[in-house]
């Protein structure tokens, strides 16, 4: 048989790691002859817009360079998929796509959203009694899929975060006179990006002082007395603050995707005009916006290898007849720290989310627990070998002509 994989939602550092983890696997399965990558998500499905990746990815080199490559090599998209009971003809253009092809098994790479394709193609294809297994590979910088320990792309975040927030401090600690730094962060509903930020009081260091997280109830002016204690003992206050705590209306925009997400952005500036008003010391705001989805020179070496790990093992469950399932990672031990690789059913996972333990907070709701470095540190150990290019990493691509 064919298969097909494709990348969905928006980028990580990891996310091709799992690409390479599907290819790499497939290589190794007499059963399995071409492997096709299927552009922009499930459009390329739709379109019948499927590329060979054989012609593409030749070599073990190729191989090795795409794994250190960030983003999504194949495109990505945030298509939702109709009810089949309702609109029908999608589902039969892919169908008739997935025939001409010959294609036996379907590879989603994705976050919530793209577990709902996984399992709405699942379900309709066992309804019309069509042999071909549908895997959903989970990935996301957000951490919020429900059942899986962690998902790949989290931890290279997360690391891209606690750095970065490691050299704000420093930035910010060279003047005398009093400052706030508030830090946005990505989350929408789940803080768990946001507390990553928190990582560095593993370390020694008191900063990040505050820590606000959409699991909590945030109060403007609770949080101004909180900004006002911490002034009173650190020269410099650093706070992190996640893109989806609850805010004024009109402070974000209302705007909102094809699942119903809002777009989010602007909770620092506002933070920073409100410092600025109501204690009117010197203050700032930085979003970190796109750069810690795929910031792969700090990627974490444990999250690039189980990326391609979780890859591979999701080829090994279709192989064994596993369909409408999402491989997960479950945690052994922090420990020395060690997961195992399971299946579980995508309703598990689609359209849910899972937040931020209560036992992550301290008491008093604006920062993180000493609880929670236990489950974040194992996350952000190691370094890959980067493949530099004139002293910048090398990075693979695919001719944009292959892909339009």
């Amino acid at each position: 048989m064919n298969i097909a994989v494709a990348q969905s939602g928006g980028p990580t550092c990891a996310i091709n790691a799992s690409l390479v983890g599907v290819f790499r696997e497939s290589l190794k399965e007499p059963s399995i002859d071409a492997i096709f990558g299927s552009v922009n998500g499930v459009e390329g499905i739709i379109r019948d817009h499927l590329i060979d990746l054989k012609t593409m990815i030749r070599s073990n080199e190729d191989m090795e360079l795409l794994r250190q490559t960030p983003s999504t090599v194949l495109g990505s998209c945030r298509y939702k998929l109709p009810d089949w009971q309702e609109d029908e003809s999608t589902y039969q253009n892919i169908v008739q796509v997935l025939k001409r092809r010959q294609i036996g098994a379907f590879f989603y790479i994705g976050g919530n959203d793209s577990m709902d394709t996984v399992q709405k193609l699942s379900s309709y294809f066992k309804e019309i009694e069509l042999d071909v297994k549908v895997m959903g590979i989970p990935k996301t910088i957000d951490n919020d899929l429900c059942v899986t320990d962690h998902t790949p792309g989290f931890g290279s975040a997360a690391k891209y975060v606690a750095t970065t927030m490691q050299e704000i401090i420093r930035d910010s600690s060279v003047y005398s006179i009093p400052s706030v730094t508030i830090v946005e962060i990505m989350g929408r509903h789940a803080g768990w990006l946001t507390a990553s930020s928190a990582i560095l009081h593993a370390y020694g260091d008191p900063a990040p002082h505050l820590v606000y997280v959409p699991e909590t109830h945030f109060s403007a002016d609770r949080f101004l007395r909180d900004v006002e204690q911490e002034m009173a003992k650190h020269k410099a206050v650093i706070i992190a603050v996640s893109e989806g705590i609850e805010v004024p209306e009109g402070v974000q925009s209302g705007t909102v995707d094809v699942f119903g997400h809002k777009y989010l952005s602007g909770i620092g500036k506002y933070l920073e005009q409100l410092v600025r008003e109501k204690i009117g010391c010197k203050v700032r705001s930085i979003e970190l916006n796109v750069m810690q989805r795929c910031s792969s020179h700090l990627c974490s070496k444990t999250d690039i290898d189980e990326a391609e790990q979780i890859g591979a093992a999701g080829v090994q469950c279709a192989l064994r007849g596993e369909t409408g399932r999402v491989v997960v990672f479950r945690r052994m031990h922090n420990m020395p720290y060690t997961v195992v690789i399971e299946s579980a059913d995508a309703s598990q996972v689609a359209n849910r989310e899972k937040f931020l333990p209560h036992e992550f907070l301290t008491p008093a709701g604006n920062n993180i627990s000493e609880a929670a470095m236990a489950y974040l540190l194992p996350l952000i150990q190691g370094e890959i070998k980067l493949q530099m290019n004139g002293g910048i990493p090398a990075h693979f691509t695919i001719q944009e002509s292959v892909l339009k």
